[in-house]
């Protein structure tokens, strides 16, 4: 399924995913982490299919469950105590609830990064910082590109070695270890010899030189400039609310929060809409191809 937002110019995207990963990580209020979980998890949906689904389903949710589990048995701060156990240390209901804060944080966050790797390339992120930080960008990008690279080459090196017998599948525990070391020596070379022929083809292009000039298709049109101005004016009222209070919560030693008011719905309701903007561009934009198409 095409994604209309990865459309839009890098700066729109980058901007977009750089306040939603901030407040995700900042905003600890319970509202604000269902928000950007359900958004989160739907665009990542929206964008991997099938895949995102069982990764999310079978990998993330549990990552969540044991990492909210881990906080109480080490954390016993909190005034409202629900047992003791066996140690004698209290189970407390703060220490319970922020642990599924923080586990609800994290794995927010790595869903919104894989959004991230599937929208902003490593030629958008070039396009964006490669005049202002020409190494740092170039780095970042194949730090970006290197786990799906990796993946893929580590497959076609499994299945060359399966070929001739030498795969970690195959013999006694120790050849196994023994083929699983040579695939790993293999991988490693050639994560060396990639990253040298990266930074000579870089180099041999005059990347990072001084007045080099480099092609870019992307423009800043009209559509931009109005997704750009949407978000500028979502993000800001989330962000002078959040200074003002409204999203404010505490965990400990008592769970407390902004008291309910017209002033913090409608700060939770533009937090929902910045977060949930990608999936609406899509939506509208297919909402209009159907539209065309029932007119033919």
């Amino acid at each position: 399924m095409k994604d209309v937002f990865s459309s839009y110019h890098p700066l729109v995207n980058f901007l977009y995913f750089v306040m939603v990963v901030g407040c995700s990580m900042f905003f600890l209020h319970p509202a604000c982490l269902l928000i950007s979980l359900f958004f989160s998890f739907a665009y990542s949906i929206y964008l991997n299919g099938k895949r995102a689904i069982r990764f999310n389903f079978l990998v993330m949710l549990p990552m969540l469950i044991v990492t909210a589990l881990i906080n109480p048995a080490f954390n016993h701060e909190g005034v409202t105590i629900l047992t003791y156990l066996d140690n004698g240390n209290p189970l407390t209901l703060e220490s319970i609830t922020f642990g599924a804060a923080s586990a609800t944080m994290l794995i927010t966050v790595i869903s919104w990064f894989s959004c991230y790797n599937a929208v902003m390339t490593s030629d958008k992120f070039i396009y964006l910082f490669g005049k202002l930080i020409p190494a740092l960008s170039l780095i970042f990008s194949m730090v970006l590109r290197f786990v799906p690279t990796f993946k893929e080459q580590f497959q076609r090196v499994s299945d060359a070695q399966k070929c001739i017998g030498r795969d970690i599948s195959n013999g006694s525990v120790i050849s196994r270890v023994r083929h699983g070391i040579r695939i790993m020596s293999i991988m490693i070379t050639w994560v060396l010899e990639n990253a040298i022929e990266t930074s000579d083809s870089m180099r041999s292009r005059g990347y990072g030189l001084k007045g080099r000039t480099a092609y870019s298709n992307y423009t800043f049109d009209r559509r931009d400039q109005w997704a750009l101005g949407a978000l500028i004016i979502v993000g800001g009222y989330v962000l002078i609310s959040s200074l003002r209070g409204a999203l404010y919560f505490r965990y400990y030693p008592s769970m407390k929060g902004h008291e309910t008011s017209i002033f913090m719905i409608s700060s939770l309701c533009c937090y929902a809409l910045m977060c949930a903007i990608p999936l609406i561009m899509n939506v509208w934009e297919d909402r209009k191809w159907k539209l065309l198409q029932s007119k033919i």
